[in-house]
């Protein structure tokens, strides 16, 4: 396996289909066979690589916008959790149903499911988004409706972890972005 240095900048890629859909760089945090945290700034260049899908959902911006995001991701986990910040401060989490990271020799892949929870300011309570997206996604044909039902087993798995209480990533809790970090 991989483990890639901190301080490092590695890509995400979201793969649909078998080939890069969209190219985001991001910095290592920390990264070890437990987990990997990779940080994504604010005004970081997104790349859309010509798809025969068809254009990427965020293919008219030309960079990530607004926040900065810690993401945090475990292996074999179809989810990822992001922490939000604006101009510095923590907004809350947000659990982005994806297909499991698959490691590559310069980052990481994996493709969005649609569907996310939103933490607001990390407290107990959480919200569903985009519930809707997952039937979009399978009659778009980025889904199959094996895929769909699998998607629909990791919500159940988190939506109760959290009515439990239990957020495997607390201990993100209270981390800030450091300064002008690109």
């Amino acid at each position: 396996m991989n483990v890639f240095s901190p301080g490092a900048v590695v890509d995400r890629r979201e793969v649909l289909h078998g080939r890069p859909w969209v190219v985001t760089p991001v910095r290592v945090v920390e990264d070890t066979h437990d987990e990997l945290a990779v940080f994504l700034a604010e005004g970081t260049p997104l790349f859309f690589p010509d798809h025969p899908f068809g254009a990427h959902p965020w293919s008219a911006r030309e960079r990530w916008g607004e926040t900065s995001v810690l993401q945090v991701q475990r292996p074999g986990d179809a989810h990822a959790v992001w922490g939000f910040f604006e101009q510095g401060a923590f907004t809350g989490w947000y659990v982005n149903f994806q297909a499991p990271m698959r490691r590559w020799s310069h980052g990481f892949d994996t493709v969005d499911h649609g569907v996310d929870i939103w933490i607001p300011g990390g407290g107990p309570d959480w919200q569903w988004k985009d519930r809707d997206d997952v039937a979009d996604l399978v009659r778009a044909g980025r889904l199959t409706a094996a895929e769909a039902d699998d998607v629909w087993a990791e919500t159940d798995k988190v939506a109760q972890a959290l009515d439990r209480g239990e957020r495997w990533w607390s201990r993100w809790d209270g981390w800030t972005p450091e300064p002008n970090r690109r």
